[in-house]
């Protein structure tokens, strides 16, 4: 690839709220590019779950980028920033883990990663390595190097500032404590969401300045946003689309998606080049692409991404088996609904399960669904906007109606 090529493609997707950093971004990784030398590149990942999902694989698609191009990647596990909590698309503190719950969730973070990521070309560290051997002067120092208002006038602390919501010491560490594993790893780029940009921009940049280094290129990415189309990806949300899902759960959720969100979707988590890319947009934009192929274009290249080629037909052919072709059972009950009951209570109610337990047990193994998305969640409640048909197991099921 040419110089411009390649920073076309490690470009695609970023988002900096301001143009003149994404040129300076854009100028600095060209000149580091320029150096014909494997670049120094990161992504840090704070183990505070079990499960990823297509969210998370938006920062692991561009290190893979990176790791075609023949650079050097780190895939960094937040053990000791997990225990802090990351504050910067927060609303309140995160609870802080244990190390052994940091461990167990670590250990699940780097098999899934290594769905996309090249094993045999990436280093796993943990900054722990570094951050426990830094004394309270050596944070002093570093906290010498920015301003109390620098923190405060973070969108996310003025909002809670302003409604009078704690906002507790300790969240205050965390960008010094990533921006200080950009100078434990001597980073050249830092890879990281919208979400990161101070600490990345900001904390990691100054920080390595600070200690004689070069400031590293940030390569700031888009969020994706979840099934909804419109809020963030999140598992807590029930809109995510899990790594570990089905080829056909992952295949009927992301036909579910809204027209509007595909664009972000094929930009941030599918190999497409940026001529692909482009060739796409014009497409729907002109109308010389119908949105329903496009989607299933992009559910087939998702699907082959996590499960391989020989798993998109026959997650496509359930797909239009069930939805296209309506082959459900004739005689489903039907049931009128008001409100948004707990889902595991609604399931008992109508008699498609013995028990709370049982259906509990269910939902873990994956045997409710709702219009056919497996769900995943036990606290889910049944939100019908027209109708939906709840699954349970195989063979029962049941209409909701709204009324």
């Amino acid at each position: 690839m040419t110089l411009d090529d390649q920073v076309a493609l490690l470009m695609q997707g970023t988002e900096y709220g301001d143009d003149a950093i994404k040129h300076t971004m854009a100028r600095e990784l060209r000149a580091r590019l320029a150096e014909g030398r494997p670049l120094r590149v990161y992504c840090g990942y704070d183990p505070t779950s079990t499960d990823l999902h297509l969210g998370h694989t938006v920062t692991m698609r561009k290190l893979r980028q990176f790791q075609d191009l023949g650079h050097e990647v780190t895939f960094l596990i937040g053990s000791y920033t997990a225990l802090v909590g990351d504050p910067s698309d927060k609303n309140k503190a995160r609870p802080i883990l244990s190390e052994e719950q940091v461990a167990a969730n670590a250990k699940t973070y780097t098999e899934q990663a290594f769905r996309i990521l090249d094993p045999q070309k990436t280093k796993v560290r943990y900054n722990g390595e570094w951050l426990a051997e830094l004394s309270l002067l050596d944070l002093i120092k570093l906290g010498q190097n920015f301003t109390l208002q620098q923190f405060m006038a973070r969108e996310n602390f003025a909002k809670r500032l302003d409604s009078q919501e704690p906002i507790y010491l300790q969240e205050t560490f965390y960008p010094l404590m990533q921006g200080y594993d950009a100078v434990a790893l001597k980073t050249d780029v830092q890879v990281g969401g919208t979400d990161q940009l101070f600490n990345i921009v900001v904390a990691g940049r100054k920080l390595q300045e600070a200690l004689g280094q070069k400031p590293l290129v940030g390569v700031i990415l888009g969020i994706l946003p979840g099934t909804d189309g419109t809020a963030k990806m999140s598992k807590s949300m029930g809109n995510h689309i899990a790594i570990l899902a089905t080829p056909e759960d992952m295949y009927g959720k992301v036909m579910s998606i809204p027209d509007q969100a595909m664009p972000a979707y094929f930009r941030l988590i599918t190999r497409y080049t940026p001529d692909q890319l482009a060739a796409v947009e014009r497409g729907l934009a002109d109308g010389s692409r119908h949105p329903r192929d496009t989607k299933m274009e992009l559910a087939r290249e998702i699907v082959s991404i996590y499960h391989g080629d020989a798993a998109v037909a026959p997650a496509e052919e359930h797909f239009k088996t069930i939805f296209q072709k309506g082959a459900l059972p004739a005689d489903i009950p039907t049931v009128m609904l008001a409100d948004a009951p707990l889902l595991v209570e609604f399931i008992v109610a109508q008699k498609l399960a013995a028990s709370k337990g049982e259906v509990r047990r269910l939902i873990e193994q994956g045997g409710v669904k709702v219009d056919g998305q497996t769900v995943t969640d036990i606290t889910a409640r049944l939100e019908v906007t027209a109708e939906a048909v709840v699954q349970v197991g195989k063979r029962r099921f049941v209409k909701v109606v709204r009324g």
